[in-house]
C-alpha cells in the first residue's frame, strides 16, 4: 500500500483468522484513545479442537430459526387496547447478524412481511458499544431491538440443538398469547357471515394440474345415410382428460370430393342422449340463480344462488369410462363406432380399468392388390440403375448412393477397408498361367480393381490390369428387366475361382489384414466363422473319432502335440473329400496354429519403434511407467494386455496400432500379461540405445510358384489337442 494512502491510525490484523485492515490503531500501551470504543469479537464461541476456520466458512448457509411474538399499543381505537403481533427471529452465525420478519396474515390492515432487515443489531444501552450473539438468546427470554420487546417463545429443532452443542441450557417453551381482538371480535364476524347451505363447489383444478396435456385418441367409423356407396366415413375421436371434452376430425380419403373443414365436432363436452330440439343458452349452467326481489326504480334486479338446484336440466356427458372399443356413441344423433385406439390410450385403460382386450374393429374394406408395374428392359445406354429411375418418375433422378455405407467403410487411419488377394489366371497356356494379379476389393462401395505384378524378361507390360468398378457376374442376361447381381465381399476367399469380363481368376491368397478383418466379421463372410467350420467338420468326423486320435498320435511320436501345417491341411482335404476351401482350412489353422515369434526380430521392433519416438521427440517414459505402477493394484510388475494398450492410447505413443500390438506381444507371459518395467525400458531410448537396423536396398525377389496351396502358409504348425477338444470333447 502506498504511503499516501495509508493513514498511521490504520494497522493489520487478524479477525476470526482473516487478515483485514482496521481503522483505528490503539494509544500507548493499548489503551484507547478519547474518542475510541473497544470492539467486541463476533462471536464468543467454545474453542474446538483441530484447526479453526473463519466463521464464514464454519457456519455458512446455517440459520438459527426463533418463535417470538411482541405487544404493539393502539391508542386510537377503543375496540382493542393492544395487539400481539407474532414474527419469527433469524440468527446468522457466520456474521452475528439478526433478521426480524411477521408472517402474513389475511385482511390485517397491517403492512407486514420483513420488519427489522439483516444486520447486526446493538445491545441496549449502557452496552450499546456491544453487538448480539448466540449466547444471548434462549427460549423465555426477552429481547430488546431498539426498544422494542421481542418474548422468545419457541425455536425449531435445529436450533435447539446447536444451542446444546454450544453448551447453552435450553429452558423449556412458552405460550404464544392469542390477540383478544382476533379472538373475541373478528372470529365471531367471520363465523356470523358463514353461509347456513354453502354453494356447491365446482374444483376442477385438480383433474387439470394432474392431466393436462393427456388426450386420449379413439378411430371411429360413422355409416353416412346419405353416402352409403361410399363405405363409413373414418373419424378420429379425441378425448381431453382435463376438462372432459371431446372433439372430432374426419379423416379424408384421397379425390374424396368433401370439403376440408377443420373440426367435425368442436371441442366440448359431449351429451349422451342428444335432445330432440336445441336447447336455449343458458339452459344448462353450473349455478340457479333466484330473482328475489324483481325489480327495483333502478331497474336493477337482486338475485340469489339456489343451493337447492330447483328446476335445473341436468344432463350426463360421455366420460372415459364410456368410450372402449366397440362402443357405440351418440354424436348430435349420429351414431358412431369406436373402432381403434392408440398405444397411450390402451396404457391409460389397463392402468386405470384393468381393460386387456384391444381388438381392433374392422370397418375398411381391404384395398385392392395393387398391379404390378412393367418395367422395360434394360436398354445398354448408361447404367442398370439409372435406368430403371427413368422408368419411375417423370423427370428421371440419379440413383441414390449409399453415403453411410462409404463414411462406415472408408478409408481412415490405418483401417484401409479394402481386402486384397492374391490370384492367378486359369489358363492353360504356358504364357498366362504364371502371370501374378492382386485383385483389391474395397468395402466403401463394392468396388473392385486388378493390378499386375511386373515381371522382367516376359514381355508384359504390368501394372492396371483392371479399372476400378463394380462388376457383375457372369452367365447374366444383358438386357433383361431386373437388375443384374454383382460380385460381393463374401463371394472373395482363398480358393473362389471368379470371372472379370471374360478372365477367369484363382484366389490363391491374402493380406493379413483381410484375414483378420473376415475374421472379426465372421457374421459377414461364413469361410472365416470357426463355430460353423467346426460344425461342418463334427459333422464328418463324430464317427471316426478314435481313428482320428491314433492318427495323430501316430504322426505326433514325440507327443509334441503340435505337427506341421501341411499335415494338417492334407488331413482336412481327406476327412472332407475337398468339401472345404483353402481359406476355411487357413482359417482353421489360424486360430489353432502357434504364430512364430521369430517372424519379426525384436531389436528389428525397437529400432524403428526408437526412431519413431525420436522424430516425435516423445520422452515421458516416467510418467508412462508411473501410470502403470498405479495401475498395478497387487504390485505385481504386469498387467493385462488391453489395460497397457489402453494406457498407450492414452499417452499418445507415435506408434502404429500394429507395431504396438506385436510390441506388447512380445512382453506378454503363458497368463497373458505384459511385463510392463520390460516395455517401457524397451522403449526407453535415452537409457537403452539399440544400433539401427541396415536397410536392404533394392527389390526383395520372392521365389513362389503361386499354385494352388497359398504361397505363404499362415501358421508352420498346429495344435491339434485343442482341435480334437472341441470336436469330440476331453478324453477321459
Amino acid at each position: 500500500i502506498g504511503g499516501e494512502n495509508f493513514h498511521k491510525s490504520q494497522r493489520w490484523g487478524y479477525c476470526n483468522n482473516v487478515p483485514m485492515l482496521f481503522e483505528e490503531k490503539p494509544g500507548i500501551g493499548g489503551q484507547p484513545l478519547l474518542d475510541q470504543r473497544p470492539k467486541p469479537k463476533y462471536t464468543e464461541f467454545p474453542d474446538g479442537m483441530g484447526s479453526n476456520p473463519p466463521a464464514w466458512i464454519a457456519f455458512d448457509k446455517q440459520v438459527l430459526c426463533f418463535h417470538a411474538y411482541f405487544e404493539e399499543e393502539v391508542p386510537d381505537k377503543n375496540q382493542e387496547l393492544y395487539r400481539i403481533r407474532h414474527c419469527k427471529i433469524y440468527f446468522y452465525p457466520e456474521d452475528d447478524t439478526i433478521q426480524v420478519t411477521e408472517p402474513h396474515v389475511l385482511n390485517s390492515g397491517i403492512d407486514q412481511g420483513t420488519i427489522l432487515r439483516r444486520h447486526r443489531i446493538p445491545l441496549p444501552p449502557p452496552h450499546e458499544d456491544q453487538f448480539y450473539t448466540i449466547l444471548h438468546f434462549n427460549i423465555n427470554i426477552e429481547v430488546n431491538f431498539y426498544s422494542r420487546i421481542f418474548k422468545i417463545v419457541d425455536c425449531d429443532l435445529y436450533t435447539k440443538n446447536f444451542l446444546k452443542k454450544m453448551g447453552v441450557r435450553v429452558n423449556p417453551p412458552g405460550t404464544r398469547p392469542h390477540d383478544p381482538y382476533i379472538t373475541q371480535r373478528r372470529q365471531r364476524i367471520l363465523e356470523s357471515t358463514n353461509p347456513v347451505r354453502p354453494y356447491e363447489r365446482f374444483d376442477t383444478l385438480k383433474q387439470f394440474l394432474e392431466y393436462d396435456g393427456q388426450v386420449l385418441g379413439f378411430t371411429c367409423a360413422w355409416n353416412d345415410p346419405e353416402c352409403l356407396q361410399d363405405g363409413p366415413r373414418e373419424l378420429v375421436l379425441r378425448y381431453y382428460l382435463a376438462d372432459d371434452t371431446i372433439d372430432i376430425r374426419e379423416v379424408l380419403p384421397v379425390n374424396s370430393g368433401r370439403d376440408v373443414v377443420p373440426y367435425f365436432l368442436k371441442r366440448d363436452k359431449l351429451p349422451k342422449d342428444a335432445p330432440t330440439e336445441m336447447l336455449q343458452p343458458g339452459t344448462i349452467t353450473n349455478y340457479t340463480l333466484l330473482n328475489v326481489l324483481g325489480k327495483s326504480e333502478r331497474n336493477k334486479g337482486y338475485y340469489i344462488r339456489d343451493t337447492l338446484q330447483t328446476g335445473a336440466v341436468r344432463q350426463e356427458f360421455y366420460k372415459d369410462c364410456d368410450l372402449k372399443i366397440g362402443a357405440v356413441i351418440n354424436v348430435w344423433g349420429r351414431k358412431m363406432v369406436i373402432c381403434d385406439c392408440d398405444e397411450f390410450t390402451k396404457e391409460y385403460y389397463r392402468k386405470k380399468y384393468g381393460t386387456v382386450d384391444f381388438t381392433p374393429v374392422q370397418f375398411k374394406t381391404p384395398p385392392p392388390p395393387e398391379p404390378e408395374k412393367p418395367v422395360p428392359p434394360y436398354n445398354g445406354f448408361g447404367s442398370e440403375e439409372d435406368s430403371l429411375n427413368s422408368c419411375k418418375k417423370l423427370l428421371p433422378q440419379a440413383p441414390l448412393k449409399d453415403y453411410r455405407k462409404f463414411l462406415v467403410k472408408d478409408r481412415y487411419g490405418m483401417e484401409s477397408n479394402t481386402l486384397r488377394f492374391g490370384a492367378k489366371f486359369i489358363t492353360e497356356d504356358p504364357i498366362d498361367k504364371d502371370r501374378k494379379f492382386v485383385i483389391s476389393y474395397f468395402l466403401s462401395d463394392d468396388t473392385i480393381s486388378v493390378f499386375e505384378y511386373t515381371e522382367r524378361n516376359t514381355g508384359i507390360p504390368g501394372g492396371r490390369f483392371l479399372d476400378r468398378g463394380r462388376i457383375k457376374k457372369p452367365g447374366q442376361e444383358l438386357f433383361k428387366s431386373e437388375l443384374s447381381e454383382y460380385y460381393k465381399a463374401r463371394d472373395l476367399f482363398v480358393g473362389a475361382r471368379v470371372c472379370f469380363h471374360g478372365h477367369s481368376f484363382l484366389l490363391v491368397d491374402a493380406d493379413e489384414y483381410t484375414f483378420s478383418y473376415m475374421e472379426k466379421n465372421a457374421n459377414e463372410f461364413p469361410v472365416a466363422d470357426v463355430g460353423v467350420l467346426l460344425m461342418r467338420l463334427k459333422d464328418k468326423t463324430e464317427s471316426h473319432s478314435k481313428e482320428i486320435r491314433k492318427t495323430f498320435a501316430t504322426t505326433d511320436p514325440e507327443q509334441t502335440n503340435v505337427i506341421d501345417y501341411d499335415t494338417f491341411r492334407n488331413w482336412i482335404v481327406s476327412v472332407t473329400d475337398g468339401a472345404f476351401s483353402e481359406h476355411e482350412i487357413m482359417t482353421l489353422g489360424r486360430h489353432y496354429g502357434v504364430r512364430d515369434d521369430c517372424q519379426t526380430d525384436l531389436t528389428f521392433l525397437l529400432a524403428g519403434a526408437h526412431e519413431k519416438l525420436k522424430k516425435n521427440s516423445f520422452e515421458n517414459f516416467d510418467q508412462l511407467s508411473a501410470v502403470f505402477v498405479y495401475y498395478d493394484r497387487e504390485k505385481c510388475g504386469v498387467l493385462p494386455y488391453e489395460t497397457c494398450r489402453t494406457i498407450c492410447k492414452s499417452f499418445r505413443l507415435p506408434l502404429s496400432d500394429e507395431v504396438l500390438e506385436t510390441l506388447l506381444t512380445r512382453y506378454e507371459d503363458d497368463h497373458k500379461q505384459v511385463n510392463y518395467h520390460m516395455f517401457v525400458h524397451g522403449l526407453n531410448w535415452r537409457e537403452n540405445q539399440i544400433r539401427p537396423v541396415p536397410t536392404v536396398k533394392g527389390r526383395i525377389k520372392k521365389q513362389s510358384d503361386w499354385s494352388q496351396i497359398p504361397t505363404c502358409p499362415p501358421v508352420k504348425v498346429v495344435k491339434y489337442l485343442p482341435l480334437l477338444d472341441d470336436l469330440f470333447g476331453k478324453e477321459e
